[in-house]
């Protein structure tokens, strides 16, 4: 989607605009690896992100169009994934993605290209995917001789269930974007051509709509996901209810009868 300079451990960069922010991982010289440097601007850019009343929606780009991520940078792996080193390393990776995937806003992944690892498992942190024709997934941790996190793999099983988890993880095969459309790792799959296009078309849609709306959806169909034992119903319908007595559900009803846009503000 962007392109940038090569440089040692790479950089994500944030850029904003329409009240939609842009993330883009940029490590062209290794397919958008992503850095520990880089796990950490991650973090800083959802941070951000959620607490600027004035964004509403968050895109997470590759650099160029040869890769999203090609996986964690493989050439930190033996100063930064060794001994001790490896808990900060992870915990890193695992606060990026965490903070993510709880984001209240929503959150899409464009995926150009290669998509590996932990490509992968930062893109599946986000709400939607949305894939070019071309874009070409792995998870190759067995691999590597590497093990992966119980919630990293959940989130896979959640998507696409036990059998095909284990088949993407056992074989550590690399898989096309129609498949990963028909399993669900993916939501939408649009021409090479057309992904930044459909990408701004999808976005302009989302980030036009009511903000409490969707923020009250997302708490819900999370909650759908948890343990019994861990979901609170009463937040959840707190939230719809809250949408009723909102500016922007009166400004939604004035715009459908003057049959014009409305103009959300997310009160």
């Amino acid at each position: 989607m962007t392109s940038s300079t090569p440089n040692a451990v790479g950089r994500a960069v944030r850029s904003s605009s329409d009240g939609v922010a842009w993330l883009s991982l940029e490590n062209p010289a290794r397919m958008n690896a992503i850095s520990l440097a880089m796990w950490h601007q991650i973090a800083d850019a959802v941070r951000r992100y959620e607490q600027d009343e004035s964004l509403r929606c968050l895109i997470i780009c590759g650099a160029g169009d040869k890769a999203f991520a090609s996986g964690a940078d493989i050439s930190e792996f033996d100063s930064l994934r060794t001994g001790e080193a490896v808990h900060v390393y992870d915990a890193a990776a695992k606060d990026s993605m965490t903070l993510l995937e709880a984001t209240k806003k929503p959150t899409i992944a464009v995926i150009d290209g290669y998509c590996i690892g932990g490509g992968v498992a930062l893109a599946l942190c986000c709400d939607i995917r949305i894939a070019s024709d071309d874009a070409r997934f792995s998870i190759p941790a067995a691999r590597l001789g590497l093990g992966y996190d119980y919630v990293g793999i959940k989130r896979l099983v959640d998507l696409v269930g036990p059998s095909r988890a284990k088949l993407i993880f056992f074989s550590a095969r690399k898989f096309g974007a129609d498949e990963a459309k028909s399993i669900g790792v993916v939501d939408m799959v649009v021409p090479k051509a057309r992904l930044t296009a459909e990408a701004n078309e999808l976005v302009k849609n989302i980030a036009g709509n009511a903000p409490l709306t969707i923020g009250a959806a997302k708490r819900a169909i999370a909650t759908t996901q948890m343990a019994p034992q861990h979901q609170d119903i009463s937040a959840v319908e707190a939230m719809a209810t809250a949408c009723f007595a909102s500016e922007d559900y009166a400004e939604g009803r004035r715009a459908f009868a003057e049959k014009r846009q409305p103009r959300f503000k997310g009160r």
